[in-house]
């Protein structure tokens, strides 16, 4: 227990660009999810995991409505999901996940950021290997206990839980768990009532790169040229 850090940079659009960002990656994982395992939450945790994060950026109950009512129609896009692998300048590692309905579109596209940026993309495995995928979990502090809820929920696959910042500078708690407990630590909260901010799959790098300020400038250009892209859902990386 602790203070977590964030390791995915934060976007670094102005508010409604990045707003608009995240309405249309949510819009994706919507039409993924309903694909997947149909339009209904309670029987869908992928489905239940976009409306939360729907909710904590603020996207309006009829897009999200809409979304699923799209996602059911026949001509609707199929999404796949790709993960792209590369090094950005200074041998620091990023994951790049995509949504896309255009897989030679969105590569070609990706390349071409790496090599505007100074980085290399590289192939499947080249730099996975040094992160791990976890469920992550943010939820308001208000009424909860830090320790209570270790207590609670670490039969139900709780790795980490500790105290972090959000995007806009208010404190929060995190808690992460192993990519396969997601679905069981999702259930536990939901059935203590307690709705997370926003609960999303992130890779979280086993070991750090050190950067100066001005080469983690060089790397967040780069990151930001990334997360422009209309295909691009999230970028991690491992600068320590």
């Amino acid at each position: 227990m602790g203070r977590i850090f964030e390791v995915r940079k934060a976007t670094m659009f102005a508010r409604w660009d990045r707003m608009a960002k995240q309405f249309t990656r949510i819009g994706k994982e919507i039409v993924i999810a309903v694909k997947a395992s149909g339009p209904d939450p309670a029987t869908n945790p992928a489905l239940r995991r976009c409306y939360q994060n729907a909710r904590s950026v603020g996207m309006p109950k009829d897009r999200v409505e809409a979304a699923i009512k799209r996602a059911m129609g026949k001509d609707t896009a199929n999404y796949e999901e790709i993960l792209y692998e590369g090094y950005a300048p200074h041998g620091v590692a990023l994951l790049v996940e995509t949504a896309t309905d255009n897989h030679v579109r969105t590569v070609a596209n990706v390349k071409s950021h790496f090599n505007k940026g100074n980085g290399a993309l590289g192939n499947s495995g080249s730099v996975s290997f040094q992160f791990k995928k976890v469920g992550s979990f943010k939820l308001k502090p208000e009424g909860l206990s830090l320790d209570d809820l270790e207590l609670e929920l670490i039969d139900h696959g709780l790795d980490e839980i500790g105290e972090s910042v959000g995007e806009n500078g208010e404190e929060i708690l995190v808690l992460r768990c192993a990519f396969t407990d997601f679905g069981n630590l999702q259930k536990a909260l939901e059935d203590k009532n307690i709705s997370p901010i926003s609960a999303e799959l992130e890779w979280i790098p086993t070991t750090t790169v050190p950067v100066t300020d001005e080469q983690a400038e060089d790397v967040s250009k780069l990151i930001e040229r990334l997360e422009q892209d209309e295909d691009v859902n999230k970028v991690f990386h491992n600068m320590g």
